[in-house]
C-alpha cells in the first residue's frame, strides 16, 4: 500500500475510534446508563438529566480539550525541534494556572468583550511563562534538549511556588477551589463550557493546519526554514501569542491537564510520520480520544468517588515521559527533527 494511503487510513481509523468513544463514553461512570434510561419517555427522571446535561457535554469538552492540548504540544515540538516539550513540561500550563489562581484569590468576577476574567488571567500567565522559557533557552547555547527542559522545569517551579504563595494567603474556600482546580477536572454541568471551548478548538485546528508547511520547515532547522522564505521571528511570535490565548482558555475551563501534548504527537508520529499535514489531524483525534478515555476511567475506577482526570493523565504521562526521555536521542531522526542541539550555532 502507498505510504500516503496508509497515513490516510490511520487517520480514518482514529476518526472512527474517536467517534465511537464519544458515543459510548457518556454511558459509563459511577452510574452506568442503558438506552431505556435516556429515552424521551424518561425526560423528567434524574438519570435522563445526568446523561444529557452532564455526561454528553463532559465527553465533548474532554475531546476538544484533549485535541487542543495535543495540537499545542505538536506545535511546540516543531518550534523547539524537541519531542520532549509540551505546554506542561515548558511551564506554560503552570503559568496559566498561576494566572487563574491569582484571579480566584483576588475574588474577581468580570468579563472583557465577552471573555471571562479567568481566561484573561490564564492567557497572561501562559504568555509570560512562554516568553521566559524562550528567553532562557536562547542564552549562550540555544535550544538544546537539556537546556529546554531545564528552562521549563525552572519556570514550572517558579510559578508553582507563586501558586503556593497565593494559596497560603487565601481563605479556606479559595484555597480549596484553587487546589481542586489545579488537579485538572472535567466535572462540568451544562453546555456552557462546551460552547466556550468548541470555537477555540475549531480555530486552533484551522490556524495550525494553515501553518503545516512552516511547521515542517521549522522541524528541519532554522536555516532551511529561512531559505524557503519563512519569516522566522514573525512566525514564532504569532504562534506563541496564539498558543498562549488557546492554552489560557482551555486551562481556565478544565485546569492544567498534563502530558497530553507529549503523548499524542509522539504516538501519532509513529503512526503517520513527521509530516504535519498528516500529524495535525492525527494528533487532534488521538488527543481528544485519549482524554475522553481518561475521563471515563477517572469517573469509573473508584465509584462514587471521582478522581480528577489530571491525576490519571499524570500517572500515565510520567512513565511515558521517562521512556521518551531515555529513548529520545537515538529516535531524534525518526521523529523528523533536525538540528535539535542549537539554534545559535
Amino acid at each position: 500500500m502507498d505510504a500516503n494511503k496508509q497515513k490516510y487510513l490511520s487517520i480514518v481509523i482514529l476518526f472512527i475510534l474517536a467517534f465511537l468513544v464519544i458515543i459510548f463514553s457518556p454511558f459509563w461512570g459511577s452510574k452506568t446508563f442503558s438506552l431505556s434510561d435516556i429515552s424521551p419517555s424518561q425526560i423528567h427522571s434524574r438519570d435522563f438529566q445526568i446523561f444529557w446535561q452532564m455526561r454528553i457535554p463532559r465527553s465533548l469538552v474532554a475531546f476538544f480539550a484533549g485535541a487542543i492540548f495535543a495540537l499545542c504540544g505538536m506545535v511546540f515540538q516543531a518550534v523547539f525541534r524537541n519531542p520532549l516539550v509540551c505546554p506542561f513540561t515548558l511551564g506554560v500550563s503552570a503559568g496559566a494556572s498561576f494566572g487563574a489562581s491569582l484571579y480566584i484569590w483576588m475574588g474577581f468576577s468580570f468579563a472583557v468583550l465577552g471573555i471571562s476574567g479567568i481566561t484573561v488571567f490564564s492567557f497572561l500567565g501562559a504568555f509570560l511563562a512562554m516568553m521566559i522559557v524562550w528567553s532562557l533557552s536562547q542564552i549562550h547555547l540555544g535550544t538544546s534538549t537539556a537546556k529546554m527542559l531545564l528552562a521549563g522545569v525552572i519556570v514550572s517551579f517558579f510559578f508553582v511556588s507563586l501558586i503556593m504563595l497565593v494559596q497560603s494567603l487565601s481563605g479556606v474556600y479559595e484555597s480549596f477551589r484553587i487546589t481542586r482546580w489545579l488537579m485538572g477536572s472535567l466535572a462540568l454541568f451544562g453546555y456552557g463550557p462546551l460552547l466556550e471551548i468548541m470555537p477555540f478548538a475549531l480555530v486552533t485546528f484551522f490556524v495550525i493546519g494553515y501553518f503545516t508547511r512552516e511547521l515542517n520547515l521549522l522541524a528541519m532547522g532554522d536555516e532551511i526554514a529561512v531559505s524557503r522564505g519563512v519569516n522566522l521571528k514573525r512566525l514564532i511570535k504569532v504562534l506563541f501569542l496564539f498558543l498562549s490565548i488557546i492554552i489560557g482558555r482551555v486551562v481556565s475551563i478544565c485546569g492544567p491537564i498534563a502530558f497530553i501534548g507529549i503523548i499524542a504527537p509522539h504516538i501519532c508520529r509513529l503512526l503517520v510520520g513527521p509530516d504535519h499535514k498528516f500529524l495535525a489531524p492525527a494528533s487532534l483525534l488521538f488527543g481528544g480520544l485519549f482524554l475522553t478515555l481518561c475521563d471515563m476511567f477517572a469517573r469509573t475506577i473508584a465509584p462514587p468517588v471521582e478522581i480528577p482526570v489530571g491525576v490519571i493523565t499524570a500517572i500515565i504521562g510520567g512513565p511515558f515521559f521517562l521512556w521518551l526521555l531515555y529513548s529520545e536521542a537515538p529516535r531524534t531522526n525518526i521523529l523528523g527533527f533536525r538540528g535539535a542541539e542549537s539554534r545559535a550555532e
